[in-house]
């Protein structure tokens, strides 16, 4: 830490030499007045603040400075363990058996469990949550007060309870242990040989998990879930005052801790020589790398002094400026890695410990060439630093984002503020208010030198304290190379004569020469979703909907019908491949690397698409950048820009993505999946490695500009922010010059349907952790309509409650049931419902009966009536909350233009009527159809 701390000092200095703001004391970073903190007797902080920004509703969190890193070898797991017995009982809400649950209660009101009521457990940590509560009467905010206390102090942890649970977990066990998840485990006794991190990962082990005894489970939730660990924080449309004399008197009875354990953070040894990691695994599809150059953390203690900001802005600076070079070192011809980014956080896993770290994707014969390119840029910004243009641009882009932000200060959520209150309370962030942080840092980051924050770059990067770690595919004929090896590259590239970076600027604008611009030559309000449209001379349509939602936010799509239903199915890879392609090179005269440099401090992006039925543009802005999104929407019709080299490089990325996915099972779990539901239709094909050299990119370009060469027919949406009488010069500039032929034209049916009658594959796949993959899938005829769509939401989330009930917490059969249902308009009228799980292969046809089994009930009698009210009162809850996003709305209109219903019309008052009658008919109607796709990859039996 000492040479950070120089470092720092030495910034701090050429700060001070630069403006008069610092002192030659550091300040305080000042807190925001509006977060009301505070701690009772026993130890229990709490933070409380008002947010209106979300009408009627709260957020309630409790955040436990406990996590796996506190637990012994008998107890590995027993943290997450206990996060997930939180939900099955305690002092105020028994149990689900009883109806008097933490979770039916939460959904009775509209909180959706995995929704707005979860939690998390970490190696240092375990937060809880019930977000979005409609706290629209007292009872409702004592009650999630209540819950906070009872997880605080009061669960009950019966034996039943447990032993439900234990096959919960064992499940999300065996759905999580993928190939990177066991290599992170091989690779922790490596890393943090000696110490606590060496075995730490929350899920534990499934011996103990399986086998622990009951007293063990309580006595660890006794010894670490106490108040002086424990924060809670409330943020939403509520009194404060109020709040705050609740805490007091619900809180208040809960003990002080007598002698209690010492809450320690563990610390992670230094290493003088490289630490090296090579770790292989069956089902790993891509080759990593992992660099480290290990430092010590910024104290806690020091974070509340004005020079972390400092250090803060620096890392971002940095963070921002290298991995903008790493990403043009991708775009050459003969690229090193298929991607590669770095930043300063914590090492690995350890909060004890951080790390300037680099990660790379390369392909399987280029580790050498990928890790030496990591090391050296590394070192080049090491050496030599950043050049001012780029520290320019990268400032630009900070202060940007930092008047945004407090354009959004009146509209800001309440999850926003519970994360930094959260960060506040596990981490001693600093959370001053937007004013203070838009003041303070308007002031700093214009007079802080590129000398500073190259300062900073040095300090991270040393000598020692290196770690190397490569995870890659176990497949024979693949040579890894040695430990040796990477430890010469390490010298190697260290003593190279390496040279600064040149920097290449231009100051072009986007648009040389204005287009000629167009005219409107009419303007029409439209009573329907409360719009504007304007026609323009060159046939183009533009929606406009005024919104106060958020200050600094435009969004906008525009849209047409024909998409690649256009092009035949012999132009199958160009088209799978179309849309990444054509943003390689840019537009315009600018590269696509030169493109980002030019828009640096610029809110404004804009992309192309071409979908199956339609293609078109989205973008957003800053309303002060309305016309730079409009100048990029322009460039996107009519300038789209061809770059060889870029072309080169991504094939040469590509080939390195695909070329091992076929390790992974999934593949061809999915694989079955798409054969079941549409048979060998040529436009399901999966685009594979060797496939990759039949993109013709020319004719990529000409089917694109083919779909783009006339704008007549597109209709443009704007939502948000939009002074319509500044804006209607810039569409008349940007929109109005947009090539015009007057072709009209639809999308074709491609004739890709899904499968009619019944079909079942059951096949085997080994795989490294033993399991049962199960897919089900029905569909059929159904009116595409308002309420229609309203009832196969209304199915999915009936079902998924019940399947939850049933086979999670009763049978402890999988960490989850995934429901979706989905109505369509085109190619045909249809409903579709599919059922997603995995599981122990033991279990697996007891599990399918349960589905099956709830499908004939909910067709023969409908839904209960208490889970159909559930489900009501969280659509009529989500629906007031969408209402108030720029998003809704353009999707609203977006599905008005395409289909010609109105999914907003009456929304609640369709949701309200539905009955239990009629969603059991909706039910029968399709299940009644017996269209049915089923697919199952098993493991083989061990022999």
């Amino acid at each position: 830490m000492r040479s950070l701390f120089k470092n720092l000092f030495t910034a701090s200095l050429l700060f001070c030499a630069s403006t008069t703001f610092a002192q030659q004391q550091m300040p305080p970073i000042p807190i925001d007045k509006d977060v009301r903190i505070g701690k009772l007797e026993n130890g229990l902080t709490y933070y409380i603040r008002k947010n209106t920004t979300n009408e009627k509703r709260a957020d309630f969190y409790i955040a436990q400075k406990v996590g796996s890193i506190l637990e012994e070898p008998q107890q590995r797991g027993l943290a997450h363990f206990l996060e997930h017995m939180a939900f099955n009982g305690s002092k105020n809400f028994p149990g689900t058996d009883k109806g008097l649950g933490i979770v039916p209660w939460c959904e009775s009101v509209g909180i959706k469990f995995g929704v707005n009521l979860n939690a998390y457990t970490s190696i240092d940590q375990t937060v809880y949550n019930i977000s979005n509560a409609p706290v629209t009467r007292e009872g409702i905010l004592d009650s999630c007060l209540l819950i906070l206390h009872d997880w605080s102090n009061d669960l009950l942890l019966t034996d039943k309870e447990i032993d439900k649970e234990r096959g919960v977990i064992h499940e999300e066990w065996r759905s999580r242990m993928s190939a990177m998840q066991r290599l992170r485990e091989k690779a922790l006794p490596i890393m943090y040989a000696g110490t606590k991190y060496a075995d730490c990962m929350p899920i534990g082990t499934m011996d103990v998990v399986d086998n622990f005894k009951y007293k063990t489970l309580r006595d660890y939730y006794e010894k670490w879930y106490r108040p002086d660990l424990q924060g809670l924080v409330i943020v939403g449309d509520i009194d404060v005052d109020a709040v705050e004399a609740k805490i007091k008197k619900m809180f208040s009875d809960i003990p002080k801790p007598v002698n209690p354990a010492l809450r320690t953070y563990f610390p992670v040894n230094d290493n003088k020589e490289p630490i090296v990691v090579i770790e292989k695994d069956k089902e790993q599809t891509n080759m990593q790398i992992l660099l480290f150059n290990k430092h010590d953390v910024y104290p806690d203690s020091l974070k509340n002094n004005m020079q972390y900001l400092f250090f803060d802005y620096a890392k971002n600076m940095i963070g921002n400026m290298l991995n903008a070079r790493l990403n043009e070192l991708t775009q050459s011809a003969n690229p090193p890695f298929v991607y590669g980014y770095a930043y300063d956080n914590s090492f690995f896993v350890s909060k004890t410990k951080d790390a300037f770290t680099g990660v790379a994707v390369c392909k399987e014969d280029g580790v050498e060439n990928a890790l030496s390119t990591l090391l050296r840029e590394i070192e080049r910004a090491h050496r030599f630093g950043f050049t001012e243009s780029e520290y320019v641009r990268a400032r630009a882009e900070y202060l940007r984002n930092l008047e945004s932000e407090y354009n959004e200060r009146g509209k800001k959520k309440n999850e926003d503020y519970i994360n930094s209150y959260v960060n506040n309370f596990t981490d001693n962030e600093p959370i001053p208010s937007i004013d203070d942080n838009f003041a303070i840092m308007n002031k700093i980051a214009p007079n802080l030198p590129v000398a500073m924050i190259n300062e900073v770059m040095k300090s991270f990067v040393s000598d020692t304290n290196q770690v190397v770690a490569i995870f890659g595919p176990d497949k024979e004929g693949l040579v890894y190379p040695t430990k040796d090896k990477i430890l010469s590259i390490l010298k190697n590239v260290k003593a190279e004569n390496i040279t600064a970076y040149v920097d290449k600027v231009s100051n072009e604008p986007l648009i040389p020469v204005a287009p000629k611009a167009g005219k409107i030559i009419s303007t029409k309000e439209n009573t329907n979703f409360g719009t504007t449209t304007l026609t323009l001379s060159n046939g183009v349509k533009v929606i406009v909907k005024k919104t106060d939602f958020k200050a600094d936010e435009i969004q906008m799509k525009g849209v047409s019908l024909g998409g690649s239903s256009l092009m035949p199915n012999s132009e199958i890879i160009n088209i799978k491949s179309l849309n990444d392609v054509v943003e390689l090179g840019g537009l315009g005269n600018f590269s696509a690397v030169n493109l980002q440099k030019v828009l640096a401090g610029k809110k404004a992006s804009v992309s192309s698409s071409v979908g199956t039925n339609t293609e078109g543009v989205n973008g957003s802005c800053s309303p002060k950048d309305l016309e730079t999104m409009l100048q990029l929407t322009y460039l996107t019709f009519t300038a789209p820009r061809m770059d060889a080299d870029a072309f080169t490089s991504y094939k040469t990325r590509m080939k390195a993505s695909l070329q091992n996915r076929e390790a992974n099972p999934m593949v061809a779990f999915n694989d079955s999946i798409t054969f079941g539901m549409y048979g060998n239709h040529p436009r399901t094909i999966r685009i594979k490695a060797d496939m990759i050299d039949k993109i013709d990119y020319q004719k990529c370009m000409d089917l694109y500009k083919d779909r783009f060469k006339d704008a007549s027919d597109f209709t443009f949406i704007l939502v948000g922010n939009v002074d319509l009488e500044k804006a209607k010069p810039l569409i008349e500039q940007y929109l109005g010059s947009l090539p015009s032929i007057n072709r009209k034209e639809t999308f074709k049916d491609t004739k890709m349907y899904t499968r009619k009658g019944q079909y079942k594959n059951e096949f085997k796949k080994k795989q490294q952790t033993a399991k049962a993959s199960v897919f089900t899938f029905y569909n059929g005829s159904c009116k595409y309509t308002s309420q229609n769509d309203i009832m196969m939401s209304m199915l999915a989330q009936v079902l998924d409650i019940v399947y939850t009930e049933k086979i999670r917490e009763q049978e402890g059969g999988t960490y989850g049931v995934s429901v979706y249902g989905n109505t369509t308009k085109y190619p045909k009228e249809e409903s579709s419902l599919q059922i997603v799980f995995q599981t122990d292969p033991a279990k697996k046809d007891k599990l399918i009966k349960i589905v099956f089994d709830e499908i004939d009930n909910i067709s023969k009698v409908g839904p209960s009536e208490t889970n159909l009210a559930k489900v009501k009162e969280y659509m009529l809850k989500k629906y007031k909350e969408n209402i108030k996003e720029n998003s809704y709305w353009v999707g609203c209109i977006d599905e008005y233009l395409y289909t010609g219903l109105d999914m907003d019309a009456n929304y609640e008052a369709i949701v309200n009527k539905i009955t239990i009658s009629d969603l059991q008919k909706f039910a029968k109607s399709m299940f009644s159809q017996k269209n049915q796709v089923e697919v199952t990859m098993t493991s083989p039996e061990a022999k």
